[in-house]
């Protein structure tokens, strides 16, 4: 096997065994942490608890500029939710509020965060980059489309984004970072 083959073997390795602590409430025993925080859209600060609550979470545990990314994630996702979602029919109570449910999940080599709501439509995930920077220069902020933005941020400071679908209805919106055991951020 070539270098690059080896390195793609290691990395598809390394992407099945991020997926299946994904799937899986840590273990305390592997030194794996979960938080789940139950948050209303109608509230006005489900975003401010939801960026104060991961930096509780890691707080001690997780150092440097991954407790900034994890904040500007959960803030995006959350804002997505207080911003966009319409739940369904079976799900909506008149007068009722709209639920978001977030998941922290921490390993040694991940955190994952996950935000829930009562909406089954998919988001629309960002593929690739969509603007090239070379040609915008300084005036990325300008350029950039109106819709999708919040998931091209999670996008750029996480290693992963994806959705699920949730059984009886809505989605959950997941994001992961790397971390390299030391609760630093591990460049993807």
């Amino acid at each position: 096997m070539d270098a690059r083959n080896a390195r793609r073997h290691e990395h598809v390795a390394q992407e099945l065994e991020a997926y299946a602590h994904w799937f899986a409430v840590p273990d305390p025993s592997s030194d794996g942490r979960f938080l789940a925080l139950t948050l209303f859209a109608e509230c006005g600060d489900a975003a401010r608890i939801a960026r104060d609550t991961v930096a509780v979470f890691l707080r001690g545990v997780i150092v440097g500029e991954v407790v900034s990314d994890a904040r500007l994630a959960v803030s995006e996702l959350v804002g997505n939710v207080v911003n966009h979602v319409v739940p369904e029919r079976h799900l909506a109570r008149p007068g009722g509020c709209r639920r978001i449910d977030v998941t922290f999940k921490l390993y040694p080599r991940w955190l994952f965060i996950g935000v829930a709501d009562e909406d089954s439509t998919p988001p629309l995930l960002p593929m690739g980059d969509a603007l090239c920077p070379e040609l915008t220069g300084e005036l990325m902020e300008a350029v950039l489309p109106d819709s999708g933005r919040g998931l091209m941020i999670t996008q750029r400071v996480g290693a992963a984004v994806w959705w699920t679908p949730k059984e009886g209805g809505g989605k959950t919106v997941w994001c992961r970072f790397d971390l390299d055991g030391e609760g630093k951020h591990r460049p993807h």
